[in-house]
């Protein structure tokens, strides 16, 4: 299948936190940007932030979606 208008990401800035490569992605949705962080690291790559309206939001929940993930026991306190 073959979309007619592909969604791109637009990676407006990327920085390193607690081994976690961040990549906050910016789109606009009917005139609003929207804002959206990808998490790569070792196991993979998630999206952290589906799609919030404000950079500094974006940022703020992506870190948080860090420290939890390292807090998580199942991760085993791997202390990255």
């Amino acid at each position: 299948m073959l979309f007619a208008d592909p969604d791109f990401p637009h990676v407006v800035l990327s920085f390193d936190y607690r081994g976690f490569r961040l990549e906050l992605d910016q789109s606009t949705e009917d005139g609003v940007p929207l804002y959206a962080v990808w998490a790569t690291y070792d196991m993979g790559c998630a999206v952290a932030v589906p799609g919030v309206v404000s950079r500094s939001e974006a940022i703020y929940k992506a870190r948080q979606w860090v420290d939890r993930r390292l807090s998580s026991p199942d991760r085993g306190g791997s202390g990255r």
